[in-house]
């Protein structure tokens, strides 16, 4: 079963098209029956203002009568650079909600899975339903928290094997809620690319992916407020007990908030685990 976590003073202890996204300036600190309160990045955020929901009402997926699957056409499915990734050739996608970036000459909307056996950008123009996508899919981006530039990074060539299949969920019988979710792993066009999300995993906020970086792209830290007071989250991993579930704990990881430069210039705010980067500079 899902829990939140709660962070502590000892905390167990990341572009946007050319508008603004249609998320809640204010911020209430009046928490809901859930726990959750609305802050800068939605209305229904915990441990940080910047750590939300894609929206405070329904999921994180651009919902349908077909569950959420919206039948395509084959169509490039492309990277947050704007460069090709591989084609996608599955009948059906899931599209998270909020999320759309004008690329290419082209509107994409963000896949959660494809052939490539990655997330990535679909161009909206191959949706067989495009124009009831057009009206459901919304638009929330991540923003600048005006902090502190704190380190410049980039994502990693490499992961560490061990973390993949940990569990970033307690007790989590789903076949994702995985470490290995937020690594830059190899996929299936051979290249290597991580996740930028939108909330922290583990609080129950779905751990959204809302852009893809190839490694060695650029990454740059930007102090975040949180409960805790560190400029960063950690959350506890998870490996199977001796029942065979994951409730065991196993090591933590640690994710930092701020921004992606992409070519096509725009900066597409996130949360990134410091396991996917290594420590650079030339950040933009």
């Amino acid at each position: 079963m899902r829990i939140h976590l709660l962070l502590s003073a000892a905390l167990l202890l990341a572009s946007c098209a050319p508008h603004e996204p249609e998320v809640d300036e204010t911020e209430d600190t009046e928490s809901g029956e859930d726990g959750l309160s609305a802050g800068k990045n939605g209305s229904a955020c915990t441990a940080s203002p910047y750590n939300c929901k894609l929206r405070k009402d329904g999921g994180n997926m651009v919902e349908n009568a077909q569950g959420g699957l919206w039948g395509i056409d084959d169509g490039m499915m492309v990277d947050g650079n704007g460069d090709p990734m591989a084609p996608c050739t599955f009948d059906h996608l899931r599209f998270n909600y909020g999320q759309t970036r004008h690329m290419n000459g082209k509107t994409y909307v963000y896949a959660r899975s494809c052939s490539n056996g990655s997330s990535g950008w679909f161009p909206i123009d191959n949706v067989k339903s495009e124009s009831i996508l057009r009206e459901r899919v919304g638009e929330v981006n991540a923003k600048d928290t005006g902090g502190k530039r704190l380190g410049c990074y980039r994502i990693k060539s490499s992961h560490d094997p061990a973390l993949v299949e940990k569990k970033v969920v307690y007790d989590s019988n789903d076949d994702n809620e995985r470490a290995g979710d937020y690594l830059p792993l190899v996929r299936k066009n051979g290249k290597r690319y991580a996740n930028l999300a939108f909330n922290v995993p583990g609080f129950g906020l779905g751990g959204p992916a809302v852009d893809i970086f190839p490694s060695g792209t650029h990454f740059q830290r930007v102090d975040v407020p949180t409960d805790s007071g560190a400029p960063s989250i950690d959350i506890p991993l998870y490996v199977k007990d001796s029942a065979g579930r994951f409730r065991k704990k196993s090591g933590s990881m640690k994710f930092i908030y701020g921004y992606v430069m992409t070519k096509p210039g725009h900066k597409r705010f996130g949360w990134m685990t410091t396991e996917a980067l290594v420590a650079d500079s030339g950040c933009q």
